[in-house]
């Protein structure tokens, strides 16, 4: 088969601010719609533990050559990255200790894309790796208006427990590593019957002999649980497409 055609991406950075923290977006739309095609659909990507980064870019990207407008958001703030376990871990922690803080985080990101010129306020999505994951969930788990649906790639599972959890509209695709030790399998049954009480419209993909962060090339550490999987890599970017073509 020829190979498809590449089409022209137009990329944007767009700064926005989540309280009094000024964060750092970047968009990536077809360049057919910049010039006048429309309105979109959006999809924001939320990154992992270190924050903004090549590869939450090069997904939005992805997503622009799809036909939506691709965000990757800015959870931390412009300029504040992770480049050792140590410092992610300390980026990503205040979150995971205040999920209230987090849902607002996600909220700001949503406001900011919702505003933009290109993107259609009532179809948007969200996708997200690891800790990104989380977010997406706890971005369905909110019941934004626009929010049709969320993927969460190998993304932590736990509940946020900000009090009883009011019906859950988006739907929720959770691509998800069965070795994965940062959720386990009674996570896995834990967040069903969480979506399941809620009313949600799930699906949970879980991958055999896939540790986590399997989407990740670069990730390389079986000992911690970290592997990339080219099958498992390929099968959830492919559950993901089909599951946004059906919102």
């Amino acid at each position: 088969m020829p190979s498809p055609i590449p089409i022209e991406i137009h990329e944007e950075i767009v700064e926005y601010r989540d309280s009094e923290l000024v964060c750092e977006g970047y968009l990536a739309a077809p360049a057919k719609g910049a010039s006048g095609g429309g309105k979109l659909p959006a999809i924001l990507v939320a990154h992992a533990w270190g924050g903004q980064d090549d590869f939450a870019r090069a997904k939005a990207r992805a997503l622009a050559e799809l036909g939506y407008v691709g965000f990757a958001i800015d959870m931390y703030g412009k300029g504040r990255r992770g480049n050792t376990p140590e410092v992610c871990s300390a980026l990503m922690q205040p979150f995971m200790d205040d999920r209230a803080l987090l849902r607002r985080s996600m909220l700001a990101a949503v406001s900011a894309v919702r505003s933009h010129a290109l993107v259609d306020a009532q179809r948007l999505a969200a996708i997200g790796f690891c800790f990104g994951g989380l977010c997406a969930l706890d971005l369905a788990r909110s019941g934004a208006p626009g929010v049709r649906g969320v993927v969460s790639f190998h993304g932590l599972l736990t509940p946020p427990n900000l009090g009883p959890q009011s019906p859950i509209a988006a739907k929720v695709l959770v691509l998800h590593g069965y070795d994965d030790p940062m959720a386990p399998p009674d996570a896995v049954l834990a967040l069903a019957k969480e979506l399941t009480d809620a009313g949600a419209d799930w699906q949970i993909h879980a991958y055999g002999r896939t540790l986590h962060a399997f989407t990740n090339p670069v990730a390389n550490a079986p000992e911690m649980g970290l592997r990339y999987d080219a099958a498992a890599d390929r099968r959830s970017w492919a559950a993901m497409v089909e599951f946004l073509k059906e919102r």
